[in-house]
């Protein structure tokens, strides 16, 4: 029986549905889709029968202003084009239309040493805003740089055929169009595709779109940078994946869940043995399963964000979390020690020798130690910082508890800043102490808590380090970074160092009080700090941090990106990109010892340089 010809029906005109912002995100036809962050000059097209495996679609709608569709709805996307294009001609005046397209694969070989060509094709059709834009996707592509490659460029007259597009910008001289056909070397020979390439060129090729749209723009109407193009609004999606993981990372806490509860008792028990046994300390229960928290943590899909930056950012978290959990299923046994450099690394040889050197120069220095106060005179003072704090906005929302399983000092997790019952302090390190837990570790919280996303709040990736470094810089900058607490730093560094080194208990603790002087609690403490729970590398971060913070402020650099949030260095960048997006804003709270004249002095002294070791000097 011969089979009835398949009716092609029209579809309903388009209607664009935006939003009071000028917003659209719309179905078109049976499977394609409209989307505008917001209303723009430039909007990208792909085509595909194939959108598992295009590059270009995946360009596309990482873009802020697209439309997407396969053959089978042809018909449904040209009145969508039609109708947008419209809107934003009428707009905006000029209009840059962008096709996108996958070069086409060569075929391969199996394990074949060749590699496939690194080419993309670029062509404009316009006036003189269409060449630029050409010549500027063209210039920012051959920089891309990925395996050791350089992306070669083709540049080419006239873009390919397209009737779509071809009979909607005929006889409009005000609407360009650019073809970009996208290189293709991210595909395997068997037809799969390599995951990391794709993330790689996609960025890239995004990355020169905008670039190429900022170009397009008359001289009077570029904004300062090109990325302010980019997406300035998250996707339920994104908002979605920053949820769940939230959720995770609040099912434990990790520094607690690693932290003995006996350190008192033990030490007590350490004295009466003469110092010649280990201690043998006792752990709160886990709150969490990790290979469940694990299964949950991977279930979520960060492949529907459409923004390859936040994107990036989650699936760093992700990992961190990861290696977080692995540490808690690996708890007092010989696994937790390697796993504990995942996350806080090794001690690096320049940081070791600034320890020692700050060890010897302190040595016989005078440590005064003045009127003492306890937890209750400590929890007094840090009400009445955060109470300033909340007068400026009543989301600076801090607790303090007063904790009795806890070491001797101060912790903040989440909004709680935590005091072991056993503290006992110098009176005139309290100021210091409190710009450290309250003025940079809270802060930061609160600022990262108002920024739309979690992940802010709770910390990127690998913040823990500078963040730690803000706190001691603090110290130094009010002028309460004592020999003391610097001993102290530096003490923590040689103890990882041992310890990683492959040094029990006793040897560290010997070194410490023996070889360089501290008293057998301070020995004690800072040895059941490294030792816990198998080994853990994080105290070395702290000196090394203060060094990254120093050298950052004494170059000439800005501190401004670390108060908005718990980021990392390696994060400044993507920082900066999400402020000209919109997608966060300046923090709300500034730290108030940076209005202080005599910080301010500290701060103009360091910049005139000064040798790390000798940073007490700069007062």
């Amino acid at each position: 029986m011969t089979p009835r010809p398949r009716l092609r029906i029209a579809p309903e005109p388009f209607a664009p549905e935006f939003s009071e912002t000028g917003s659209l995100r719309q179905p078109v036809g049976r499977s394609a889709r409209a989307h505008l962050d917001r209303p723009l000059f430039f909007l990208v097209l792909h085509r595909t029968a194939d959108p598992h495996t295009s590059l270009a679609r995946r360009v596309a709608v990482n873009s802020p202003a697209y439309l997407i569709w396969s053959p089978e709805d042809d018909l449904a996307a040209a009145g969508a084009l039609e109708a947008i294009v419209g809107a934003m001609r009428e707009k905006f005046g000029h209009m840059l239309i962008v096709t996108l397209s996958d070069q086409l694969a060569e075929p391969g070989v199996e394990d074949s040493p060749a590699l496939p060509s690194f080419v993309a094709t670029v062509a404009a059709r316009g006036d003189e805003r269409a060449t630029r834009a050409a010549d500027m996707l063209a210039k920012a592509m051959r920089r891309v740089e990925i395996d050791l490659r350089r992306c070669e460029v083709t540049l080419v007259a006239d873009p390919p055929p397209d009737p779509i597009v071809d009979s909607l910008l005929a006889g409009d001289e005000n609407i360009a169009r650019l073809s970009f056909a996208l290189p293709q070397i991210h595909r395997a020979p068997d037809g799969s595709v390599y995951p990391q390439l794709v993330r790689d060129l996609s960025v890239a090729c995004g990355d020169a779109l905008l670039r190429s749209a900022c170009a397009f723009i008359d001289d009077g109407a570029a904004p300062r940078h090109y990325r302010s193009l980019g997406r300035s609004a998250v996707l339920a999606a994104a908002l979605a994946a920053d949820r769940k993981l939230d959720r995770i990372s609040r099912s434990f806490d990790f520094l607690l869940s690693i932290s003995p509860i006996n350190t008192e008792a033990a030490f007590g028990q350490f004295l009466t043995d003469k110092g010649e046994v280990a201690p043998q300390f006792q752990y709160r229960p886990l709150t969490v399963d990790p290979d469940v928290a694990k299964r949950k943590l991977y279930a979520i899909n960060l492949e529907y964000l459409e923004d390859p930056l936040l994107e990036h950012l989650l699936c760093e978290k992700r990992r961190e979390l990861d290696h977080q959990l692995t540490m808690l299923a690996a708890r007092n046994t010989p696994a937790f020690r390697p796993a504990s450099t995942l996350l806080y690394g090794t001690v690096d040889p320049c940081l070791l020798a600034d320890a020692n050197a700050l060890l010897d120069a302190s040595a016989t220095a005078h440590r005064p130690r003045g009127a003492m106060i306890d937890a209750d005179d400590i929890a007094e003072a840090a009400q009445q910082l955060i109470a300033a704090y909340r007068a400026t906005d009543d989301r600076f929302a801090a607790k303090v508890q007063l904790r009795h399983d806890l070491a001797a000092g101060l912790m903040v997790s989440g909004s709680t800043l935590m005091i072991s019952t056993a503290t006992r302090m110098a009176r005139h390190r309290l100021d210091a102490l409190l710009a450290h837990e309250v003025s940079v570790h809270l802060l930061t919280g609160f600022n990262g808590g108002i920024q739309g996303l979690s992940i802010f709040r709770s910390g990127l990736a690998h913040y823990e380090g500078i963040q730690e470094g803000l706190g001691v810089f603090a110290e130094w900058a009010v002028g309460g970074l004592t020999v003391a607490r610097v001993r102290l730093l530096a003490a923590r560094v040689l103890a990882v160092e041992a310890m990683l080194r492959g040094e029990d208990f006793i040897a560290v603790y010997r070194l410490l009080h023996r070889t360089h002087g501290f008293t057998a609690r301070a020995a004690f403490n800072i040895s059941a700090r490294v030792f816990r729970s198998g080994g853990l590398a994080k105290d070395a971060i702290y000196l090394q941090g203060f060094r990254a913070v120093c050298d950052l402020v004494a170059s000439g650099g800005s501190l401004n990106p670390f108060w908005l949030g718990k980021i990392a260095p390696a994060h400044v960048p993507a920082i900066e990109e999400l402020l000209q997006r919109g997608l966060i804003h300046a923090p709300l709270f500034l730290p108030e010892f940076l209005d202080r004249e005599d910080t301010r002095a500290r701060i103009a002294r360091l910049r005139k340089g000064i040798p790390f070791n000798s940073i007490l000097s700069v007062e």
